[in-house]
This record gives structure tokens, C-alpha cells and sequence, in this order.
């Protein structure tokens, strides 16, 4: 999408600042969202659009953003908040209709409401995504027609739409669909089934599961924005692009991948250096790259991790995964208490986004805290994201395993990234610790061919792995498995 500031011409005569805040509005975010975007209050973005509506002659926000289309073509979002201008493959602009009920009863009515209002708020809350405001999807409730014309109209790219009923034996089916808002066709359903008992557990546990599904690192709108970036000639990729490529490299967890996911995620800060959350996914490539043994020197590795890491917490204090990196971090300046307490405001941050969960349920396990903590987070990432990443059952069998229940982490490393030598060796240690050592060997086998260089040790010392339980526990199983 084109930059306002890139418009050929502007009749209306629009200051600057009244076209950024025009864009944002148009795209979907509240005044309060607005002013933080620009540094000015809610009350000043209220006086900037009265006067824009009036030099537009326009009454609403739809209005608005048709007019900004049609100055601008493939223009929505205007200068993003570090004045980079936005393309045609930037953040996917979402819009999330009103539920139909499709049951007599008015009670239903208001659990529909307050699931497609829930999505907007949740969904507005990952940079990675532009989505409309609740008040202009309200205004569409009782509308009928097709997803073209409504995608059309809002300029959106993705639909989402719902309906529920009442069902026998007091149970409630939600229906929800994400809609290619360009041509039409579903993308993804789902149908859930739930008890009546508690209206607001409906609610919650039915707009955590879609958002994360959605939303995640690995979520259906991401892969499906990939899937067009990669038409796009390398030479015109944007930061966004990569950024995006770069974290679905990053979660491969292969040498290649690893290395793969560098480059991309140091070419999106270098075409953005305010892009906090490629540097965050740049900060965590180096933690792996070195946890693993796919660079030269871990410590060059921990070096650029913690240096990313602070620069992303820097340009966005408000950055989840920021902020759990630099936890990690103090844990290995020997700092544990404000480890923990990093990891847990990163967690009051975002508590429903299992990305962070699993992550920080990892930390909990390797990095500071009590393991046993770690079970309950993972448990909840896997129940709120019905697609989750391979890795994440890295962070379960990690949790698992220094806890000490070794059957249940084979179970879990074995759906973990089989290429990433910190797999093969813990299915290596655990089926030791379980006497069953001709698998075992089979597995050590496996990471003295594929990584000769790799060892306990080196995993300990290459993140580096701090909490002493899991300290003891990996060098135990290390002999055990009679690995190097």
C-alpha cells in the first residue's frame, strides 16, 4: 500500500498530520491508539478529524476510507509510526463482521456481540495486523450482502464472520469462518460445540482459540501472507517481507533455517532499524543459533541475542517476546529474581498469545524460576492454539523432562523439530534415564554424526542454560546417556 505522503495530489488540502491521522482512522484504530501512533491526545486526534471530515465532506469512517483509496490506490495505513511507508503486501487489514444469531432467544445476541467485539480488540492488539474498529463493524450488523462488496467497501483483505445457535441438551454451536474478502472463498473454519453453563467461558475460550489459530507466528494469516510475498522479485522486498519470511525460517529450527532467518530478519531492520519486533525475532535466532551450535561461537552468538533483544525492548517497551528475551538474559548475568519477574510482566502483557506462553514455559524450565511452573503455560499454549508450531513441544518436552517425567517428554520431542541437535539429545538422555538404553544409543548415534561438535555442555553454556534443576538434570542424563 502506498504512502499518503507518496499521494500524486491532495484537493483537499490535508496538512500532514491530518493525513496520518486520517490513514490510522481509516484503518481501524481508536483515538487513544492514534495518539500514542503520533504523540498527541485523544482529544487532539478528535479535533484533527472533525476538521478532516469537514474538508472531505465526509460523515463516517467507511466514507474516509474510500476517499483515501481513491487518492491513494492500494493506500489504507498511510506512514506506519516510524514513518515507513506501508506496500500492497504489508499488515493484511482485517475486518470482523457481527455474528449472526441464528437461535429466538436474545441472550444469544449478546454472546454474539461480544465474540466478534472480543476478536477486534484481541486481533488489534498484534502489530502484524490492521484491523478495523468495532464501532464501523457495528454499524454493518443486519447487512447481507456478499464478502466482496463489504471487503470492497471497507478495503479490507479478510473477512471474519460467525453465527451461533442453541442445540439440544443446553449446548451452543459457534461457527466461524475467515473469507478472502477479494474473491470470496473461505480460507478456514471452525465449529465449536460448548456447554451453556457460563456464557463468558464461551466467550473467552472461543476467541482465544480463533486468535491464536489466526494470529500466531505460525498462524493462518501469516502463511497466507507469505504465500504471496514470495511471488514478490527479491529485490523489492519491504521490511514486512521479510520480517515475515524470516520468522517462518526462524521456526524451522534446522542449521539452514537458522541461517536462513538471520538474513532475512537483518535485512528487515535494515531496511526498517525501528522494526522492534524483527529485531526481537532477530535477537532469538542468535539465542538459537547458539543454544544449537549452528554458529562459530556461542558467545558471539549470546552477544548479538542480548543486543537485539535490548533494541527491540527499546523501541517497544509493550513487546512480548522482547521482554522475555531480556529476562533469559539477567538469568544469565546470575540476576534470577528480575529474570522472573521479566518473564512475568512480559506474561501479564499478553496473557491469551501462546507464543509467549510456550516460550516463557521454557524459561521457567532452563533460564530462572521453579520448572514445575512451566506445565501449566505450555498446557494452556497447546489448548488455546489448535495449530501449534513444532517447537512448542520443545518448551513441553524441556519442562517435562527437568521435571523429571521423561516418558512424557519423549512423547513431546519426538513432534519437536527432529533436525535441532537439542532434540536428538534429549530423547537420547530421557530414554537412558528410562534404562532403555539401545534407543538411547540409536539417538546419540544420530547427534555424533549429524553434530559431532554438540554436547551437553555445549547446550548448557550456549544459550546458556542458568536454573540449576535443569543444570543438574542435563548433565545427569548426559552420563547416563553416556554422551560426550
Amino acid at each position: 500500500m502506498a504512502s499518503l505522503d507518496g499521494m500524486n495530489c491532495n484537493p483537499a488540502g490535508l496538512s500532514a498530520r491530518e493525513q496520518a491521522v486520517a490513514a490510522k482512522f481509516a484503518a481501524g484504530l481508536t483515538y487513544r491508539e492514534i495518539g500514542e501512533a503520533l504523540f498527541i491526545s485523544p482529544a487532539t486526534v478528535r479535533t484533527h478529524l472533525s476538521v478532516i471530515y469537514q474538508k472531505l465532506g465526509v460523515h463516517n469512517k467507511v466514507a474516509l476510507a474510500n476517499i483515501l483509496v481513491d487518492q491513494a490506490p492500494g493506500a489504507i495505513a498511510g506512514p506506519v509510526g516510524n514513518g515507513v511507508s506501508v506496500d500492497t503486501l504489508g499488515p493484511p487489514i482485517i475486518a470482523v463482521l457481527p455474528f449472526d444469531n441464528l437461535s429466538a432467544d436474545d441472550r444469544w445476541s449478546r454472546l454474539a456481540d461480544g465474540l466478534s467485539v472480543d476478536l477486534i480488540v484481541d486481533l488489534g492488539r498484534y502489530p502484524d495486523l490492521a484491523v478495523i474498529s468495532r464501532y464501523t463493524m457495528l454499524a454493518l450488523k443486519g447487512r447481507r450482502d456478499d464478502a466482496r462488496s463489504i471487503g470492497s467497501e471497507l478495503n479490507a483483505d479478510y473477512l471474519i464472520e460467525g453465527s451461533l445457535q442453541s442445540a439440544a441438551n443446553d449446548r451452543v454451536r459457534i461457527s466461524v469462518q475467515l473469507v478472502d474478502a477479494r474473491s470470496g472463498a473461505g480460507l478456514w473454519t471452525a465449529r465449536y460445540d460448548e456447554p451453556t453453563d457460563d456464557l463468558f467461558a464461551i466467550q473467552n475460550s472461543v476467541t482465544e482459540n480463533v486468535i491464536n489459530v489466526l494470529a500466531g507466528c505460525c498462524g493462518k494469516l501469516a502463511n497466507l501472507r507469505r504465500d504471496i510475498v514470495r511471488r514478490k522479485p527479491p529485490a523489492s522486498m519491504s521490511a514486512y517481507d521479510c520480517h515475515l519470511l524470516g520468522v517462518e525460517q526462524l521456526n524451522l529450527y534446522s542449521r539452514a533455517s537458522n541461517a536462513e532467518a538471520i538474513r532475512l530478519l537483518s535485512r528487515a531492520v535494515e531496511l526498517d532499524p525501528g522494526l522492534a519486533r524483527a529485531w526481537a525475532e532477530l535477537g532469538f535466532a542468535y539465542a538459537v543459533q547458539g543454544a544449537n551450535g549452528y554458529g562459530s561461537d556461542p558467545a558471539i552468538s549470546l552477544e548479538r541475542f542480548a543486543f537485539c533483544a535490548n533494541k527491540a525492548l527499546a523501541l517497544d517497551p509493550g513487546n512480548s517476546h522482547a521482554r522475555q528475551c531480556v529476562g533469559d538474559l539477567l538469568a544469565c548475568a546470575g540476576d534470577f529474581d528480575r529474570a522472573v519477574e521479566e518473564n512475568t510482566r512480559a506474561l501479564m502483557t499478553s496473557p491469551n498469545d501462546s507464543d509467549v506462553l510456550a516460550l516463557i514455559a521454557g524459561s521457567r524450565a532452563l533460564a530462572a524460576g521453579e520448572p514445575q511452573e512451566g506445565r501449566p503455560l505450555i498446557e494452556r499454549a497447546l489448548s488455546i492454539n489448535a495449530l501449534p508450531p513444532a517447537w512448542y513441544f520443545s518448551m513441553l518436552g524441556r519442562v517435562t523432562f527437568v521435571t523429571g517425567n521423561y516418558r512424557e517428554a519423549i512423547v513431546a520431542f519426538r513432534r519437536a523439530p527432529q533436525e535441532m541437535p537439542s532434540t536428538q539429545m534429549f530423547l537420547a538422555m530421557a530414554h537412558a534415564l528410562l534404562g532403555e538404553m539401545e534407543v538411547s544409543r540409536t539417538y546419540a548415534g544420530l547427534l555424533q554424526t549429524n553434530y559431532p561438535d554438540f554436547t551437553a555442555e555445549t547446550f548448557i553454556s550456549g544459550y546458556p542454560i542458568t536454573n540449576p534443576p535443569a543444570i543438574a538434570s542435563i548433565r545427569n542424563g548426559a552420563r547416563c546417556a553416556e554422551l560426550q
